[in-house]
């Protein structure tokens, strides 16, 4: 049988005993029918996608099972989680089906980060109303309805509780750091967020989850839920990239590789390869295009959505008549090597 994923973590529960988050730092792609029958029997899982409660005990003996399935940075961690008095918690995912649990949210979340599955790479759907809306503090995530009496407690210990956000998906960086990334504002890539190897999030730039870059990449625009941006791609200050989370948009927005969203551009189409948005211009799918021929003559008129995908094109605003124009791309973009030697 094949299985989708699984993995141990640790787990955040409220005052009611329900699970609001998991850690998950060694998650397993595809794990082989042979390690899933050791562990069957330890967590008695009997089969499809369920989420299990760890004990210590329990842990010590998935660390052997991990062990002699060669799974060892699994077996690492489940060896340093029998000794932890931190909640533990293990999820086995048979099918990659809607998650129905608060830790296979986060394990899916985790898999994209972990650039073990590209954005679109696994089922979210219905996540928002699964996981809880949480205070992520200095002292670890938080009930809201259990914050103010945290807030007093601190107070009255002499500490000083500091919330960072407010949110459903805490900042990425908390649960793993990607190699060979550069991230100027952490607050500012979510968990879910797909971040490739050699790319660079400036202060301004912005990565949600189920979203992100494949390779090399300079990001100081949005990069919203849903796009994907090709290797190479230049995402400008203060670009936009049009999502898939508000306004029942179901067209995937993406960016193909070598092209360029220039700073305060927006992009509502997929943009394909060695492409360019002048500064500025924000383009949807429904925007009037006036194609150009290589001598700069008027051919037709069409709209953006006919361009999908198509690659090396030029966007521009004639700065004469406010017609959004396209023409052949002679060039295509160039990052500087510098920028993205991440190590």
């Amino acid at each position: 049988m094949a299985y989708f994923a699984l993995a141990l973590g640790t787990a955040t529960k409220n005052r009611d005993g329900k699970i609001i988050e998991a850690y998950f730092p060694t998650p397993i792609l595809n794990p082989s029918d042979a390690l899933v029958s050791q562990l069957t029997p330890i967590v008695d899982y009997q089969g499809g996608n369920e989420t299990f409660e760890i004990t210590p005990a329990q842990a010590a003996e998935l660390a052997q099972a991990f062990q002699s399935q060669q799974e060892t940075a699994s077996a690492a961690f489940a060896t340093q989680a029998a000794s932890s008095e931190q909640p533990l918690v293990g999820v086995i995912l048979a099918s990659d089906a809607q998650p129905q649990t608060v830790a296979e949210g986060f394990l899916k979340l985790q898999l994209i980060s972990h650039r073990l599955v590209q954005p679109h790479g696994t089922v979210l759907d219905g996540i928002f109303g699964l996981l809880h809306n949480i205070a992520w503090t200095n002292e670890g995530p938080i009930d809201l309805p259990e914050l103010p009496e945290r807030q007093m407690e601190a107070r009255l210990a002499g500490r000083v509780l500091s919330v960072d956000c407010v949110d459903k998906f805490p900042k990425m960086v908390d649960y793993v750091v990607p190699a060979g990334v550069r991230i100027a504002d952490t607050s500012r890539v979510r968990l879910g967020a797909h971040v490739g190897e050699g790319t660079t999030v400036m202060h301004e730039g912005f990565i949600n989850f189920n979203a992100g870059t494949t390779g090399v990449s300079m990001v100081e625009g949005r990069i919203s839920a849903g796009v994907l941006v090709g290797n190479g791609s230049d995402i400008g200050g203060g670009a936009s990239i049009m999502g898939t989370l508000s306004g029942g948009g179901k067209v995937v927005v993406s960016i193909g590789e070598n092209s360029l969203l220039g700073a305060n551009a927006g992009l509502g189409f997929p943009l394909g390869d060695r492409c360019t948005l002048e500064s500025g211009l924000y383009v949807t799918a429904g925007t009037k295009v006036q194609m150009l021929d290589k001598d700069g003559n008027k051919v037709e008129v069409v709209k953006a959505r006919d361009l999908a995908g198509v690659s090396d094109l030029l966007f521009r605003r004639n700065s004469q008549t406010g017609q959004v124009e396209c023409l052949a791309n002679k060039s295509a973009v160039e990052l500087n090597d510098e920028l993205h030697s991440n190590n």
